[in-house]
């Protein structure tokens, strides 16, 4: 009888074959992602210390000029027209698709990056890219990041907006979605939006959510660096962001909210070997517990944020178009 217990499972050293179950372009862009080695090339990059202002600055910059243009390419062709507005001091880039199904509804996107990157171009590319899918005005919300703007700024501005919309739309004619870093954000302004008693939209899209800052869950550790687009902590942009406040705070961690006293109707999506995969699995249960109508959508062998344009990409923005749709009827 072994009396002292292991605290995990052992793994022998291997290399994790990229999985056969998926397209032969998904497979190509996995491949693409790691090194001679097996490695993964967003794993040979560390961020600044905590403490280097000025590094994180250039750091945000240069990923930020990195992810504009890859989203530029990302996109193609864009055929909805965009403007950029203040309100009330929050920068929000305003897309209308020439397919506009539906003048009295529109849709949020929230950008990823980590709480501290993917402003400016990517952001407003972002924006013209939904535009463009769901036939639906959209607003992208540039957000301030840290480090010279840390919580609650980044959710201060996505108030701001919301209520600015408010007073344009019906709630019911709002969906407001994020990807990674502003799936964080998309669920924190319905929670601070409730405590607040604003009415609250018809439903939220979280594309693999960033949703617990103190990274609790399973696949941090079992697809770290199985991940090949996110293949270790973000703890460091976690504590950036945070600025000295509890990252177990349902506004910075919304998985820990209670759903309890009222959520919306949500569409949850994540990967096999998405790092964040966790988030996605224990939202998706805590949102059930209490009779929230959520969907769930895991892609096999997705990393974080998808396969970059192959054919699961288009599976999954059919499957949200639809959502969408069926919550804003109006757009149907």
């Amino acid at each position: 009888m072994n009396n002292n217990p292991a605290n995990g499972v052992r793994i022998p050293a291997r290399d994790i074959p990229f999985p056969e179950s998926i397209s032969t372009e998904a497979q190509a862009t996995l491949r693409r992602m790691v090194n001679a080695d097996g490695v993964p090339l967003n794993a040979l990059q560390s961020p600044p210390h905590l403490d280097d202002i000025d590094g994180w600055i250039r750091l945000k910059a240069s990923v930020d000029a990195q992810y504009g243009s890859a989203m530029t390419l990302l996109a193609g062709p864009l055929l909805a027209s965009v403007e950029t507005e203040q309100i009330d001091g929050a920068t929000v880039h305003i897309a209308t698709p020439t397919n506009l199904v539906a003048d009295d509804a529109v849709f949020v996107d929230l950008h990823g990056g980590g709480l501290v990157f993917g402003g400016g171009t990517a952001c407003r590319v972002g924006a013209q890219m939904q535009a463009d899918q769901l036939g639906l005005r959209c607003w992208g919300i540039d957000y301030r990041t840290p480090p010279e703007h840390p919580y609650p700024a980044a959710l201060d501005d996505c108030l701001t907006v919301y209520r600015r919309l408010l007073q344009q739309y019906p709630a019911q004619s709002i969906v407001i979605g994020g990807r990674s870093a502003g799936g964080n954000l998309a669920a924190a302004m319905v929670l601070r939006a409730r405590d607040e008693g604003l009415p609250l939209p018809a439903a939220l899209v979280l594309l693999s959510p960033q949703a617990d800052l103190t990274e609790s869950g399973d696949s941090f550790t079992l697809n770290q660096l199985i991940d090949v687009q996110l293949p270790g902590s973000l703890m460091s942009n976690n504590l950036l962001y945070a600025a000295g406040a509890d990252l177990a705070d349902p506004l910075l961690s919304p998985l820990f909210g209670d759903f309890s006293r009222g959520f919306v109707r949500t569409f949850i999506q994540s990967g096999t070997r998405d790092l964040f995969l966790s988030n996605a699995v224990r939202l998706h249960r805590a949102l059930h517990r209490v009779g929230v109508p959520c969907e769930l959508h895991i892609f096999e062998g997705m990393p974080h944020g998808g396969f970059m344009g192959a054919p699961e990409d288009w599976e999954l923005r059919s499957e949200m178009g639809r959502f969408v749709r069926s919550c804003l009827p109006s757009a149907s």
